[in-house]
Order: C-alpha cells, then structure tokens, then sequence
C-alpha cells in the first residue's frame, strides 16, 4: 500500500529520519506467525515449502561443516561426539533382559528343548509345509525357503490337518516343522514348531519378496551350509526365538560358499535376509542379497506341538496392553 500500512510484504519507511535525507534501506516485514500454509496458491506453496527445505538443507551441511572444522582444529581436544537419541538407545528397561554370566539363563539352556542341537544330538531336519491347498506365490516362497535351509523338505497340503502331520514328521526323524500360511494368495503367516516336544511360536508374516523380485540379486545360491547370524535378541523370549531359528541350520557352516542367513530384530520386528560375501580386494568385501526376504512379527510362543484349541501358551501378543509405550519391546 502506498501509505505504509497493510498486509504482509508491504514497505514500512524507517523512524526517526531527518527531514530533505534520502531514505534509509528499508526492509520488508513478515507477521511473526507466517506459515507456508497459509498461501492460497498451490503452486506457490510448493513452490515456498521446497525453497523452505532446501534452505534448512543448506543450514543443517554448514553447521555440519563447521563442527567437523572445530573438531579438526581441537584434535585430542575435541569432546565426544553426541549420540542421537533414537527409539532403540531409549528402549524400556526390560527386567527378563539375559545376563550372558546368569547361572540360572546357563541351566536353563542347558536342559530345555533345544539341549540336544546345541550339544550336537541330533541333525536338523526340516518339512516345510503349506495351508491347505496353496496358490502359485506361497509354493515358490516354500520352493525357495527349502535352498536357504540345509536338509530341508517341501510337503505341499491337501485336506490333511496339521495335528495329523505332527505325529508323522516325529516318526519320520524330522525335529522343526514350518507352516507358511496364505491369505488372498500372498503369504501372511509362519508357523515354527519344534518336534518332538515343542515349543511352538506363530509369527506374522509381511514383506514378502521373492528372487525375482529383488533387484541386483545374485545367482542362484548353493548347498553350502550357510553360516547363521541373530541380533539382538536378549531378552528371555528373544533368546528363545533365537534359539528355535538357530536350531534350524546345522552346525559348522561351510565358509567356502560364503553364504549367510541373517535374523535381525529391531523393535520386535524379525528381519530376515540372505546374502554372499562378495570379496573385491583383500580390505574391502560387498554382499549381495541373494533372496527370498521377509519380516516376521511374534504373535504367541506355545509350549508343546501345535494345539490350537488346548495348547498352553507361554506368551501372547496383545496388543491393547502390550503396546502403549513404543520403547518397549519384548524380544
């Protein structure tokens, strides 16, 4: 407005100027509160909202750029460098966390279920098995599972019910039996039960990925038996979910195939991925997936085989009780 006065971006004349004096630079005044979400135009506000991040961008490099140049100038000097808080290094304090010295974790381990594998008893065998007649993704999910697992054995279902097939694997020398279930022909849901005397853990199942599906995949793997890696699982529950996955490859990996199987746990989400090693010089190794990937979330761990109607669990996910504080987890 000509007179000084009006909207936002309009040019206010400087006070306290002497009167026949050329005008003093004069600026332009925002309200206070000025939101990019206040412009009507959308264009314009994207336009604004992209230049507003851009700027913050710049801002963020140059105050990383400048604590690097102090750091370098300080050298020995120099104060520790911050830890970012994230959900993980805030986690709840878990009371049933293991302590790696505890006698009683020691025994315990020593004489549950999986004692014989762990003390070289007995040789993993695996059946993979379906829901009741399965569609085209989950048989190439089990196809391709059955390459990442040594001595693994696919066994697809047709009207046979899963307590009839427990007593059959028993007498057939098989120790893990897998259930991958389907909904809408994608598969939803893993069931592990360790044989002969459980326990039994029912997973979720999401994010699915099989071979083709991965980009920069390697070849096919191989039948070397790959070695197995589990993170962070260290709690009571967590170590035995470790345990039953552990307890599904044999021992002594054979390191010449430079495969490995990993299960990764980051808030109570199972990550599971399989790579090769790919060595490019003597310092400087690469991996590359070589597939299917998936993500597994707990939903119960059941003591005994599958038994659906009178089984005793021995943890159960619920979620109205279990889940109102996001920095506790439970594996």
């Amino acid at each position: 407005a000509g007179d000084g006065s009006g909207p936002a971006g309009s040019v206010v004349a400087a006070a306290g100027e002497p009167p026949g004096e050329p005008p003093a630079p004069q600026r332009v005044l925002f309200p206070p509160t000025f939101s990019v979400s206040e412009i009507k135009n959308k264009q314009r506000r994207h336009f604004m909202f992209v230049r507003w991040k851009q700027q913050q961008r710049k801002e963020k490099l140059a105050a990383r750029k400048k604590r690097r140049k102090e750091r370098e100038a300080l050298g020995d000097k120099a104060p520790p460098k911050a830890i970012p808080k994230t959900i993980e290094n805030q986690r709840v304090y878990d009371e049933t966390t293991v302590d790696p010295n505890d006698e009683e974790v020691a025994f315990d381990e020593a004489t549950d279920e999986f004692a014989p594998y762990f003390n070289r008893q007995t040789v993993p065998k695996i059946l993979i098995t379906t829901s009741d007649r399965p569609r085209g993704r989950t048989v190439r999910f089990c196809e391709q599972l059955s390459t990442v697992i040594p001595n693994s054995h696919v066994y697809y279902r047709r009207g046979l019910a899963l307590k009839r097939i427990i007593p059959q694997c028993i007498a057939r020398d098989f120790t893990d039996l897998i259930v991958i279930n389907e909904d809408r022909k994608i598969p939803n849901g893993l069931v592990l039960s360790h044989l002969p005397d459980g326990p039994t853990a029912h997973f979720r199942m999401s994010s699915v990925r099989l071979r083709k599906e991965i980009k920069r995949k390697g070849k096919e793997p191989t039948e070397h038996v790959p070695e197995v890696i589990l993170n962070n699982f260290t709690t009571r529950l967590g170590h035995s979910v470790g345990r039953m996955f552990a307890s599904l490859f044999p021992h002594d990996p054979q390191f010449i195939g430079r495969q490995v199987a990993t299960f990764h746990n980051q808030r109570d989400y199972i990550f599971f991925r399989f790579h090769r090693y790919i060595f490019k010089s003597e310092k400087k190794v690469g991996i590359q997936e070589l597939g299917p990937r998936f993500t597994l979330k707990l939903r119960s761990l059941q003591k005994g085989t599958f038994d659906s109607k009178f089984g005793e669990y021995e943890w159960i996910h619920k979620r109205r009780e279990m889940d109102t504080n996001r920095r506790k987890f439970h594996l």
